[in-house]
């Protein structure tokens, strides 16, 4: 797709992916309103663009549930933010946020007998993906309650600061301590 420009401005011909793995779940491409057509089919949901997937997974929180338009446009806000704090193309730098947040390990749960065991496992890619929006959804609708800032410069701040691989950031936060429940379990 030559040329496509995602919310008519950010470049998405030459994004470079750190996380060979992931890169065939993070589809880049100009947002459409999907409407769900990717439920019937399993693996579907990685066609559709990472943006987009994001958008759905801001929009499941309480205020914002059903509202895609404002949420899109908190987006398209915060990808402005990013830029003029960053000077990078926002998607490059969302794609390495989504690539830093997700985790490599976690934990299930065996029983053997009456005893439940926890035991550690690697973590698909397409999870991981899905692990690491969930990570930054849930960080901002955290970092938004009661704020004074606006939506979009906590989306903005959470994003970047997933992209540096940030100690201090929510997301990354989630993802180090599920890893180590995970290296506990081994």
């Amino acid at each position: 797709m030559t040329g496509a420009k995602l919310f008519g401005k950010w470049e998405i011909d030459d994004i470079e992916f750190a996380d060979r793995s992931t890169e065939r779940y993070i589809t880049i491409t100009p947002v459409a309103n999907t409407m769900g057509r990717h439920a019937d089919k399993q693996f579907a949901k990685s066609e559709i663009s990472i943006v987009e997937r994001l958008v759905n997974r801001l929009m499941q929180t309480g205020e914002n549930t059903g509202k895609k338009e404002k949420t899109m446009s908190l987006v398209r806000d915060a990808f402005d933010e990013i830029h003029s704090r960053t000077d990078e193309n926002p998607v490059q730098v969302l794609v390495r946020a989504v690539e830093n947040a997700g985790p490599r390990e976690e934990t299930v749960t065996l029983k053997y007998g009456g005893i439940s065991v926890p035991k550690a496992v690697d973590v698909a890619p397409q999870r991981r993906v899905d692990q690491s929006l969930k990570f930054i959804a849930d960080a901002v609708e955290a970092g938004s309650y009661k704020s004074e800032r606006d939506a979009y410069e906590i989306v903005a701040d959470e994003i970047i600061s997933a992209a540096n691989y940030d100690v201090e950031c929510s997301a990354i936060r989630k993802k180090e301590e599920v890893e180590r429940v995970a290296a506990a379990a081994r």
